[in-house]
């Protein structure tokens, strides 16, 4: 299937966290941690360097626990597919406060940019929806990106999860800190925690 995206993966994340506010971000391995960083380090990021397939659950998992605070899983296409079974495990919690956002390339960023399953046809819109999500959408350009980060801001009924297609890029690297330890306490601080 074509890619039918021209969205430069950086200048998609940095127009959807422009005004994030105090939202929580959970990104998931790899490219998505890469680019949540390349936009400023944050207290209230909590980056994952091992848990592939974690992002989306690790955020159902804070959703709950911080109902007060919007939620992000910032992840990718390739890490999404190998934790469907989590859309179905959200769509069933219906987390008020959570947001998935897959910036997706339609490739295996990290293992040598292999096409991946939603290149070929795959619709992880289409499974939120019909894992009872309440809302879902795919994004291809900036302005809408920008319509995005507004509707996110806002208050929702249940668990939401975005599609942005990006250009299938390898930009630099920019890289958090790998001390998990550091994080989890700097997060923990961040929510007003002692340090464990």
């Amino acid at each position: 299937m074509p890619m039918q995206a021209q969205l430069d993966r950086r200048a998609a994340v940095a127009a959807l966290l422009k005004d994030r506010k105090d939202t929580l971000v959970v990104s998931g391995l790899g490219s998505p941690t890469y680019d949540l960083h390349s936009e400023g380090d944050h207290d209230g990021n909590f980056y994952l360097w091992g848990a592939m397939g974690g992002a989306a659950l690790i955020g159902l998992g804070l959703a709950q626990a911080q109902p007060g605070k919007r939620v992000l899983a910032l992840t990718g296409d390739g890490e999404q597919l190998m934790g469907l079974g989590g859309i179905a495990t959200i769509g069933v919690a219906r987390p008020k406060n959570l947001d998935i956002v897959v910036i997706d390339n339609q490739h295996f960023g990290e293992t040598g940019m292999q096409a991946s399953h939603t290149g070929r046809g795959v619709d992880l819109t289409a499974i939120a929806t019909a894992c009872g999500f309440a809302a879902t959408g795919t994004v291809r350009t900036l302005e809408d990106v920008q319509r995005l980060a507004a509707e996110i801001a806002g208050p929702s009924d249940g668990p939401r999860l975005f599609v942005i297609k990006v250009l299938a890029e390898n930009p630099p690297r920019s890289l958090p800190s790998r001390d998990a330890v550091f994080i989890k306490n700097r997060f923990r601080a961040h929510l007003g925690f002692a340090a464990a």
